[in-house]
Formats: C-alpha cells, structure tokens, sequence
C-alpha cells in the first residue's frame, strides 16, 4: 500500500484527487492533507508518507517551501502550471515528477506508483523540460522584468492560461474561481501590463516566455 499525503490550497481539489484515486484502483491510500505550508510540513513530518502530492503555487513559498521543510518522502508536483521555470525548480529541489492538473485518474495513480518505485514520471510535455535542463546545465536566469515582478502569483496563472487561448470560463473551472474573478485578474493584468486586448497580451507574454 502506497501511502500519500496530498497538498494543495484548494479543498474542492483535494477532493476531486480523493475520488479519482478512488475510482481509479487499489494500493494507494490517502493518508492526510494539508491546505497550507505549515500545515504540509507539519503533517509530512509527522505521518512519514511514501509519496506527497504537492501543488506548486500555494502562499507562504509553495510547493519548494514544503520540500525544503520536510525531506524524506518522494514528490511529485501536481499543478496546473506547465511553465518550464516551476518543472525545472521542483526538479532541481528533489521532486522525483511532474504532472499537471488535467491528468486522468488511472495515470495519476500509475504516476504516483512509478514515483513511489523510484522512478521519475512526467507528463509527455514536460519531460523535455527537464531533459534540455539537465542536458545543458542549469538554465540562464530570465531577465528581471519589473512588470512581470508585479503580478500576483494568481495573475500569472490567469495569464498563462489567456495566452494558451483558454476562455474565462475553462479559466475558472481550471483555477477554481469564479468567472467574475477571471475577468477582475484579466482587467488587474491588462492594466499592469498596459496592453489593450488579448491578443496583444498572449503576444507580449510569448515574448517573456510567459505562455
């Protein structure tokens, strides 16, 4: 029995994992959660489970704060980010995979028995994210870009999922918000970014390697 213990900030997705692992097969078995970074570090230390299923972008330091502070199990980020930048990280810092948030349930589970076995487990796309990584080196740090710098870890989720052509309501079902609250991140990023439209968004965000 494969014992996991599942983080992420959002409860209504923790209980969509309970039910697809469910559904999906025998040999795992939730055995806590946690909504926040202390409460992960906490609860990981304590139940010493065999595979954590970790978000990456929660507040108080995400998805690194959590594998900094409670080493042992074996990781693997559940996220709905695909940006190189946060697979290469949770990689760097000891996650042995990554997948992202549309995942059936029958591959999560194999995901979390391949991590448990000791191997890694990407989805396709971002294996070679870590593939030209760890190939070539680490990777040149991005550029400081102080309009990037002002968006909120929210808006940059919104952002990336308007540059990949989502619509504000797929937006919300993605995120668990509102469509009200899509459309007030849209206007907060517009605004930031100074651009007009949409179209000229997802441009300036595949210029910043954003999408």
């Amino acid at each position: 029995m494969v014992k996991v213990f599942l983080v992420d900030d959002h409860s209504v997705f923790r209980a969509g994992v309970h039910a697809e692992i469910a559904a999906a097969g025998e040999g795992i078995e939730i055995i806590g959660e946690a909504g926040t970074v202390p409460e992960a570090i906490e609860g990981i230390n304590c139940q010493h489970p065999d595979v954590v299923l970790l978000d990456v972008h929660m507040p108080e330091g995400g998805g690194l704060a959590v594998v900094q502070g409670a080493p042992g199990p074996k990781y693997l980020a559940l996220s709905v980010s695909d940006a190189a930048e946060d697979v290469i990280s949770l990689i760097r810092a000891g996650a042995r995979g990554y997948v992202t948030k549309n995942i059936s349930g029958p591959e999560l589970v194999h995901a979390i028995e391949q991590v448990d076995s000791g191997d890694a487990y990407f989805s396709p796309r971002l294996a070679g994210f870590v593939l030209d990584a760890f190939s070539s080196g680490a990777p040149a740090p991005a550029e400081e870009d102080p309009v990037v710098d002002a968006l909120t870890r929210r808006e940059l989720e919104v952002l990336r999922l308007l540059a990949r052509g989502y619509t504000y309501r797929e937006i919300g079902r993605e995120l668990f918000i509102s469509v009200k609250t899509v459309e007030t991140h849209a206007s907060n990023i517009l605004r930031k970014t100074q651009q007009s439209n949409r179209y000229q968004l997802t441009r300036w965000a595949a210029r910043r390697d954003l999408d």
